[in-house]
């Protein structure tokens, strides 16, 4: 997480050249194979007409010149803490135009619309909760939501115990109205008391959940069980509530064997073709673990990119494939990608062109992204172990400095 290219220069520099595209490799990479093309290299500097910076605050987002200068709020577990904590592109409209969507942990769902941000705030699904897990089911946006049995201690309390009602997993966001609505309550899966549905993947047709359950034992003490099930919903998942799930769901046990498989890490020769035509090149000198999307798409896969012999840092990095475009971030600013933006011509025949984000200071790693438009944001987070601290994004606008640069 430590690893940051070393970028002084100010404004948007195209490196054509093979020499200067080596030197970037070089730096940081530490080995190089020179049987492959590699992308064309654009770097982000200082210039405050090409992007800006936003930090969040307790209730939304302010600009600021620069993440080091963004005020100190304290520090939180990652799942307390108010950062993006999962973010995808959406589907084209009938125009071609593509909406993306962020969410914003303990405030609501950030809507970019090309260059143009909004936060749907909501506070009674988004406060005292960890929200995760965005997928979209068609066209819609749908997360999870959950109480930290280690980090949040509203879930001990007796008023949230014995509400059956307050303990919520799965919700939707309308876009029109731009408000969050409740899809499914954990007591539509399980008969378990006081219980939270942690973590999920739905492979597009069946959802497989991972039930955490906190039971009080005749001596009064907290006892921690884990259980597992899986369901597909009799009707658009859309079109159910808490208070029609039970006739339209069956849930059926599963197992941790079973769950673990769908989460597993997968190995970086199964990841998708796109993405690794894309690096080709850069993966056989870095290893990384890589969550891959599909813009619009169910929840999607991680895989890991193993170098043997490499004493390299592993890096993580976000990708998200979509019909015209595939690109990846990595956690130090490094953007890769090819294809074309809605509106606009095929970068480079098709080739891949990478990008330098701004250099963030040491502590700070790029998390996530996504592309509306030709803008493209980027989250940015403090991090010390599982604990964040300052958080926020960038915004970049790829017309004025990618598409003005390159053909």
């Amino acid at each position: 997480m430590k690893k940051f290219f070393n970028v002084r220069k100010s404004g948007f520099l195209i490196t054509a050249t093979f020499l200067c595209l080596a030197c970037f490799l070089l730096s940081s990479c530490k080995k190089k194979d020179k049987s492959k093309e590699k992308p064309e290299i654009v770097e982000i500097g200082n210039q405050k007409t090409d992007h800006v910076w936003y930090y969040f605050t307790q209730d939304g987002f302010a600009q600021v010149d620069s993440p080091r200068n963004a005020p100190f709020a304290g520090t939180l577990p990652y799942t307390e803490a108010i950062r993006i904590s999962s973010a995808n592109n959406g589907a084209a409209d009938a125009d071609g135009k593509v909406k993306a969507y962020a969410l914003a942990n303990r405030l609501g769902v950030i809507c970019f619309e090309g260059d143009k941000i909004s936060l749907a705030k909501d506070i009674n699904i988004f406060s005292n909760r960890t929200a995760a897990n965005l997928v979209f089911i068609d066209g819609t946006p749908l997360f999870s939501v959950y109480k930290s049995v280690f980090f949040n201690d509203t879930i001990s309390s007796a008023s949230y115990k014995n509400d059956s009602d307050a303990h919520l997993f799965l919700v939707q966001f309308d876009d029109a109205s731009k408000i969050s609505y409740p899809v499914l309550n954990c007591t539509n899966l399980t008969d378990k008391k006081n219980s939270e549905i942690t973590d999920y993947y739905w492979d597009g047709s069946e959802w497989f959940c991972s039930i955490k359950s906190v039971q009080d034992d005749n001596a009064g003490t907290s006892k921690t069980e884990f259980s597992y099930i899986k369901f597909r919903p009799a009707a658009p998942i859309v079109s159910i509530s808490p208070v029609s799930a039970n006739d339209l769901i069956t849930v059926k046990e599963s197992s941790v064997k079973e769950f673990r498989d769908m989460m597993s890490v997968k190995p970086y020769s199964q990841a998708p073709e796109r993405i690794r035509t894309m690096l080709q090149g850069f993966d056989n000198t870095i290893p990384f673990l890589m969550e891959v999307k599909s813009a619009a798409g169910s929840s999607p896969r991680i895989y890991e990119n193993e170098i043997a012999g490499s004493f390299e840092e592993e890096l993580k990095a976000k990708a998200i494939i979509s019909q015209s475009w595939s690109a990846a971030l990595f956690e130090d600013g490094t953007l890769f990608i090819e294809g074309a933006l809605p509106g606009k011509h095929i970068l480079r025949g098709g080739k891949p062109v990478a990008i330098r984000l701004p250099k963030l200071d040491i502590g700070f790693v790029y998390s996530d992204f996504v592309i509306s438009g030709t803008t493209l944001y980027a989250a940015w987070e403090e991090t010390d172990f599982y604990k964040v601290s300052r958080s926020g994004f960038l915004s970049v606008d790829l017309n004025a400095t990618l598409y003005s640069r390159i053909r």
